[in-house]
This record gives structure tokens, C-alpha cells and sequence, in this order.
């Protein structure tokens, strides 16, 4: 078993935790600014329908570009290197997201974001197996858990731009960053030994991950993955929007959107942290559990107990991105490792994403469903009811994490 860190493997964290954190910011962002661009692009005030079924459109086709680009690039990261493909992923979501500032038409609006969620699925995925696969295995479920925080951290500086800058183009020059680091990631980082050294190694097919020995743990991880994340992003993607919902009409709620954005990140953040302790004290099975159900009763304190602002919300806010936190820490750093070296990539990116094909699909109902259910708050309760199937998935799951 190795213990030592290896040299230049903190250079190598530090460099993955900026691609990760800014996938969080250019994520959230527009989230965060919906409102504002919807009545830019459509030229004056719109509906609260409305505005959650145009907000639909940019949400689905940001997934749908973060589910191909996570399995795709997944594959690509198998077959061609993490450093490579990471570095191209972090480009692509880079340029994606500052071309953002000249967009002036809805075509060009969803296809940068299809490129920019293209983008962040494949940092999402190589980021953090290219670190499970450099660091030393006694604290890797320590460091890949911090390094699953970095998406909220870039949550709460998604927040924090959305305070700072009234303008959404003007906000997106925050963009640059992600690509100077791709820069130094490409002039400093050295591919991963593992990859290097595998049999396996630029040989990948896509096919092999569905043989029988992998099975099980595919279907499981994907399910558990996939149930969580459309829980997930229906409640982030549209929480700031239905905290406008509960404000006096006529109130912009920039402050209070930016706020509940930063609360989010920051509640993922302290989760994150401590996610690696969890599993070391109860293990993945129980500490999976345990968040998912701790997911499912703050979603109903949440939502059936507010019809109008008060600071209530954003403690409640806060305590379900606690749980957010723990959740993604535990499975990045527990998917991973259900796969060996030669497929991992390919097999984790399979479970990280099939679950956004239904995610995308599902939120382009979300203007029906805040109709049919009487608001937003209603239908986004429904999205929680996805951390009940993670729970039963959870359930036939194992704490055992197989080292190839």
C-alpha cells in the first residue's frame, strides 16, 4: 500500500480543485441571473410559468451536454489520458462560458451552454479520477471529498458574482480563470503512472464495462448517482427562482437569489469536508443513507412549510446543502473505485451521467408541473422524491470499495 504522497501530487490537487470550483461557478451562474436573461432575450417581464419553461430549455440542454461530455470524454479519457482530456475539458467549458458576454440570440445562448456542460461533465469525471489515481489510497477519500467541494465552492462564488454584478454578461468574464489554468495544468502536471502503466491502457472499449463482473456495480452506482443528481439539480437549478417567487411583487431579489446561491455552495462545502470522516466512521452504505433521507425530510421542511420570505429559508437552505455536501463527497470518492484502472474512467463517467439524460429530459416539465402543481415550490418538492430510490439502491449496495 502506498503512503507517501507523490511528488508534485499537491501541484496536480490544486490545479484540478480551480477546473473543479469554476465548473460550480459557470453552472450555477445562469441559474442564478435566469430571471435577468429571459426578460433580456425576450425583451421584457415574463411569467412565472414562463419563465420556468424558457428556463427549462437552458437548464435540459446544459445537461444533456454534461451527460455526453462526461461519458464521451470518459471514454476518451481512457484511451488518450486523464491530463490530455481534462485539460481539453476545462478549455471547452472555459471558452464556452466567456463567449457568453456577445451572445444575442436564444440558438447561440443553448448551444454555448451544451458545449459549456460538455465541457464541465468530462472536469467532473477526470478531475477526480485522475486524482484517486495519484494519491496515496490511506487518505484518498479524504482528498477527493475536498476536492468534490470545490463545486460548491464555485456555487458560492457564483453567489457572490450574482451580488457584485448587476450585468449577467459582464459577470461571465469570470470564465478567463479556468482557462489560464488549463494552461498551467497543461505546462506542469504529468500524466497518471496508473494510466500509464495499465494493460489496458488506449485499448478502452466502451463494451467492457458492461461485462458480467462489472455489472452489478454499474447498475448500482448509476442508479444511486442517477436518482440523487436529478434530486439535486431540480432543487438547485431552481431554487433561486423560487425564492423570487416568495418575495412582494416588484422586488428584484438579486440579493436574496445571489444569497440562497452562496448558502448552497456553503453548505456543500462543510458537508464535502467532513465527507471523508463519515465514511471512515460508518462507511459508504451508512453514511449514503443517512444523507439521502436527511436530503428527503429538509426538501419537505422546506417546501411545505414556506409561502412567503423570511430568514427561515435560508437556514433550511443551508441545512439541505449540508447534506448535498456529504452526498457528493461519499460518491466521488466511492464510485471510482468500483471499477479497475483500465476501464475506471470510462465505467465511473457511465455512472456519473446516465442519470442527466433523465434529468434533462425531466426538467423540461417543469413549467407544466409548476402549474399543475400550483408553484414552484410544489414541484420542485416532487424532484425530492428521487432520494428515495437512492435509498433503496443504497440498500443492495456494499461498503466495498475493490482496489484494483
Amino acid at each position: 500500500m502506498t503512503t507517501k504522497t507523490p511528488e508534485g501530487a499537491w501541484l496536480a490537487f490544486f490545479l484540478c480543485t480551480i477546473s473543479y470550483l469554476f465548473c460550480g461557478t459557470v453552472s450555477t451562474m445562469m441559474s442564478t441571473y435566469l430571471p435577468d436573461v429571459i426578460n433580456e432575450l425576450e425583451g421584457g417581464s415574463v411569467s412565472e410559468t414562463n419563465i420556468g419553461e424558457l428556463g427549462a430549455y437552458i437548464n435540459a440542454i446544459s445537461l444533456y451536454g454534461w451527460m455526453l461530455g462526461g461519458i464521451l470524454l470518459g471514454v476518451f479519457g481512457d484511451k488518450f489520458g486523464r491530463k490530455k482530456i481534462l485539460i481539453i475539458s476545462t478549455i471547452l467549458y472555459g471558452v464556452s462560458s466567456i463567449l457568453l458576454i456577445v451572445v444575442s440570440n436564444w440558438y447561440l445562448l443553448l448551444f454555448l451552454r451544451f458545449f459549456s456542460g460538455f465541457g464541465v461533465g468530462g472536469v467532473l469525471l477526470l478531475a477526480t479520477v485522475y486524482i484517486s489515481e495519484i494519491w496515496p489510497e490511506k487518505t484518498r477519500p479524504i482528498m477527493v471529498g475536498i476536492l468534490a467541494i470545490a463545486f460548491p465552492v464555485g456555487i458560492v462564488t457564483s453567489g457572490a458574482i450574482t451580488v457584485m454584478f448587476s450585468n449577467w454578461r459582464h459577470a461571465f468574464w469570470i470564465a478567463l480563470i479556468p482557462l489560464i489554468d488549463a494552461v498551467l495544468m497543461w505546462i506542469l502536471l504529468e500524466e497518471s503512472e496508473k494510466w500509464k502503466n495499465s494493460s489496458t491502457k488506449g485499448k478502452v472499449d466502451f463494451k467492457a464495462i458492461f461485462q458480467l463482473a462489472y455489472k452489478k456495480n454499474l447498475v448500482l452506482g448509476s442508479l444511486i448517482f442517477g436518482a440523487v443528481l436529478i434530486g439535486l439539480w431540480g432543487l438547485f437549478s431552481w431554487l433561486p427562482t423560487w425564492v423570487q417567487t416568495l418575495l412582494p411583487p416588484g422586488q428584484d431579489g438579486q440579493n436574496e437569489r445571489g444569497l440562497t446561491m452562496m448558502l448552497l455552495g456553503m453548505g456543500g462545502i462543510v458537508g464535502g469536508s467532513f465527507s471523508g470522516f463519515i465514511v471512515k466512521s460508518l462507511g459508504n452504505r451508512k453514511s449514503l443513507m443517512l444523507t439521502f433521507g436527511g436530503l428527503i425530510l429538509i426538501s419537505g421542511l422546506l417546501f411545505l412549510t414556506n409561502n412567503h420570505f423570511t430568514k427561515i429559508v435560508y437556514l433550511e437552505i443551508a441545512s439541505l446543502a449540508l447534506f448535498f455536501g456529504i452526498s457528493q463527497g461519499v460518491l466521488s470518492s466511492y464510485i471510482p473505485q468500483l471499477f479497475p484502472t483500465g476501464i475506471r474512467a470510462t465505467a465511473t463517467g457511465f455512472c456519473f451521467n446516465v442519470g442527466r439524460l433523465f434529468t434533462a429530459t425531466a426538467v423540461f416539465f417543469v413549467g407544466a408541473m409548476v402549474a399543475f402543481f400550483g408553484g414552484f415550490g410544489n414541484a420542485l418538492l416532487s424532484f425530492s422524491m428521487f432520494f428515495v430510490i437512492a435509498i433503496a439502491a443504497t440498500f443492495f449496495s456494499s461498503d466495498k470499495q475493490p482496489e484494483p
